[in-house]
C-alpha cells in the first residue's frame, strides 16, 4: 500500500446525532452549545426539522430519530463525542455553567490513564449520548507542533523521539 495520504483531512466537518424527543433534545442542545459558543440554525432537511448548531470549525446537528431505542454507548457505533477547550479553567467554567442550567455534569477531573494532563468533564444528553469537555493538552500541541515530522502511519510520536 502506497503511504502517501490523498488528502489531510484538516477537522471533523459535522456530526449528525438522531434523538427521540427532537422538542426535549432542542431544549438541552439550545442550553449547552450556546455555553460552549455555538451558534444555531433551524433549517430542515428532507421536511424534517433539523438544528444545526455550529462554531469556527464544526457543525453538531440533531434530528428526529425514525425509532424510539435508547442509545447505549457499549453497543457498537460512537461510545462518546468529544469538545476539546483551550485550558483547565475552561473546563471548569463549562461544569459551571452546565450544572447551573440543570445539567448532571461530572466533577473535573485527570485522567492520567489517558494522559498526565488529560483534565475533563462528561455529561449525557437526554438520549444518553455521552459527551465530554476536556482541555486542551500537550500531545495535541505536539502532534499540532511537529505534524510534519511525525512520517510513521504506527506510533509516529515515539518514532519521532518526542515522546
Amino acid at each position: 500500500m502506497d503511504p502517501t495520504p490523498v488528502v489531510d483531512v484538516i477537522a471533523v466537518d459535522h456530526i449528525y446525532v438522531a434523538v427521540r424527543d427532537f422538542e426535549r433534545s432542542l431544549r438541552f442542545y439550545d442550553a449547552v452549545m450556546r455555553i460552549l459558543g455555538f451558534r444555531k440554525g433551524t433549517m430542515p432537511v428532507a421536511g424534517e426539522p433539523h438544528a444545526h448548531y455550529f462554531n469556527r470549525v464544526t457543525q453538531y446537528t440533531i434530528r428526529p430519530a425514525h425509532s424510539a431505542d435508547a442509545h447505549d454507548p457499549y453497543r457498537a457505533g460512537l461510545h462518546h463525542l468529544c469538545f476539546r477547550v483551550a485550558t483547565r479553567a475552561d473546563v471548569d467554567a463549562v461544569v459551571a455553567a452546565l450544572r447551573a442550567i440543570g445539567v448532571d455534569a461530572g466533577a473535573p477531573v485527570t485522567f492520567p490513564e489517558y494522559a498526565p494532563d488529560y483534565y475533563a468533564t462528561f455529561f449525557s444528553d437526554p438520549d444518553g449520548i455521552r459527551l465530554e469537555v476536556v482541555a486542551h493538552r500537550r500531545l495535541r500541541s505536539l502532534v499540532r507542533d511537529h505534524w510534519d515530522e511525525l512520517t510513521e502511519f504506527e506510533d509516529p510520536l515515539r518514532k519521532a523521539g518526542l515522546l
